[in-house]
């Protein structure tokens, strides 16, 4: 559900980019204030293996579709939402300037459509309701599954609707919006099980990360450190090999605008501000679309793709990419304990 700067128009982008950085700027705030230092290291362990599962596209089967993780809801529960907003800003950010995944005008979109949704809305409004104070895991499975499924919903909705007011003619308001949210149901279904499937091995192996009270039932046996390498070798492994089953089916935002517009893309205007940001955006992808940069002479013709996609340069991806996440979530975390330290 990254959207690239041709959906949006620049007052359009540009005024999700002031009230993503607005959000960002109060995020920081309440983390001056409420930060755990326990956590710094494991927003820079979820947002790496966050960065990581994004790279995996599902197929939807009979559609022709697939999705990926949004990670908002597994992040919000781990780190609470001020924490979680800004390690899933880190993710996008680290995917759009790096590796071209999402336009830098639509970046600021693309933010609040992922982020605020379940950080904001899904997390305390319905995840917390069912879940309650005592995790079981029968609770953390249903509120995970809800949760995620209205976040991801209230995501996909917000796309349409940017789209509308930026007066994208090819993507009319009622047909767009009869496309994107069934498909983005089927695919919160997907996401709602992995961020259970997750939630759970935390709440087994440190419970008291979910809840002051840990549950008689839970198994505090496995240490933090270890749940930490856990996750990290996880993410190598995500990142760096299973990435290369990603389905090649385009994901639901395309899909939809396909069966919208009768196109995968539309064409980004050459001129203004586009064409500024998309000469910055060639300059800083070290590895666009996850892997090494290429010549028009060496590209693929398309339809030879083989799969499962063996890709150094996927793999490289996985590997820079989580690096570079874990680094600056990490790096936002001490300096705002640092800030918090200070006052």
């Amino acid at each position: 559900m990254h959207m690239a700067d041709a959906l949006i128009s620049p007052a359009v982008g540009g005024g999700m980019w002031v009230i993503s950085a607005g959000l960002i700027w109060h995020c920081s705030r309440k983390l001056k204030d409420d930060l755990d230092g326990s956590k710094i290291p494991l927003m820079g362990v979820i947002g790496a293996f966050v960065f990581a599962a994004q790279m995996i596209n599902f197929s939807i089967p009979a559609t022709g579709s697939s999705g990926h993780l949004g990670g908002g809801m597994i992040l919000a529960i781990l780190l609470g939402p001020y924490a979680a907003f800004l390690t899933i800003a880190s993710v996008l950010t680290i995917q759009a300037f790096f590796f071209a995944d999402g336009g830098l005008l639509a970046l600021g979109c693309n933010i609040f459509n992922l982020g605020f949704f379940p950080c904001f809305i899904a997390y305390p409004y319905i995840y917390k309701r069912i879940v309650g104070t005592s995790p079981g895991q029968g609770r953390i499975i249903t509120g995970a599954l809800i949760s995620a499924l209205i976040g991801l919903q209230l995501g996909a909705f917000a796309v349409v609707l940017e789209t509308w007011l930026s007066g994208i003619s090819e993507l009319p308001f009622g047909m767009f919006v009869l496309l994107m949210q069934p498909i983005h149901l089927a695919i919160g279904i997907v996401e709602g099980l992995a961020t259970a499937a997750v939630v759970i091995f935390i709440w087994k192996a440190r419970p008291e990360i979910l809840t002051a009270s840990s549950p008689a039932v839970s198994n505090n046996s496995i240490s933090f450190k270890n749940v930490l390498i856990v996750l990290a070798v996880a993410t190598l492994i995500v990142g760096g090999a299973v990435s290369w089953f990603a389905s090649s089916h385009p994901d639901g935002l395309e899909w939809s605008m396909f069966r919208t517009s009768g196109s995968l893309e539309l064409e980004t205007p050459e001129s203004g501000i586009y064409h500024s940001l998309a000469g910055i955006q060639e300059k800083t992808a070290i590895l666009p679309d996850y892997g090494f940069k290429q010549s028009p002479d060496t590209v693929e013709e398309e339809g030879t793709e083989s799969w499962p996609a063996v890709s150094a340069g996927t793999t490289i991806s996985g590997f820079v990419g989580s690096i570079l996440t874990l680094i600056l979530a990490i790096l936002l975390g001490f300096a705002f304990k640092r800030r918090r330290i200070k006052h």
